[in-house]
């Protein structure tokens, strides 16, 4: 979905450059003249800002135009999720395009454990007592997502 289609029925719109663009540091504030002259204002007002940010502004530019697109992180997404369904993996489904995955393992599997025996295989990510959330960007390729969905099933079927 284009990025108008979701900000058609608003003023303004905010969004991060660290998550899926991979960005050090940034967000962008996108609206009117007068919005961004009041955003600017009260960002003083509360101490907000940063002197000399223009190296990190140029890695946010660098960003935006090396990877304009992320819809590849989901579509990577959905093929994590449809490769762990299929190998019996009960994720929690998502209702709007994103690049994050949420699974859940049964009580008697201990989640500490899966994540250091799927890091001892490559596959990272922090366990969590309620859900294992996974998630994919530029730096996840497809092979990647097809290996990640192999080798959760895999130590989940041994930790069963």
């Amino acid at each position: 979905m284009e990025p108008i289609v979701y900000t058609e029925s608003v003023d303004s719109v905010q969004f991060c450059l660290s998550k899926g663009l991979g960005a050090p540091i940034g967000s962008l504030i996108c609206g009117s003249k007068d919005y961004i002259r009041r955003a600017r204002h009260w960002r003083k007002r509360v101490g907000g800002g940063l002197r000399q940010a223009g190296v990190i502004a140029a890695a946010g530019i660098i960003a935006l135009r090396n990877y304009p697109d992320l819809r590849h992180d989901h579509e990577k997404a959905k093929i994590l999720k449809d490769r762990l369904t299929s190998e019996g993996v009960k994720v929690v489904e998502v209702s709007k395009p994103t690049n994050m995955v949420y699974f859940d393992v049964e009580s008697s599997v201990d989640e500490a454990l899966l994540a250091e025996k799927c890091s001892q295989r490559g596959v990272l990510f922090n366990p969590t007592p309620e859900k294992i959330r996974l998630v994919t960007h530029r730096d996840v390729s497809f092979e990647d997502v097809e290996k990640a969905a192999k080798v959760i099933a895999e130590e989940l079927c041994r930790l069963r």
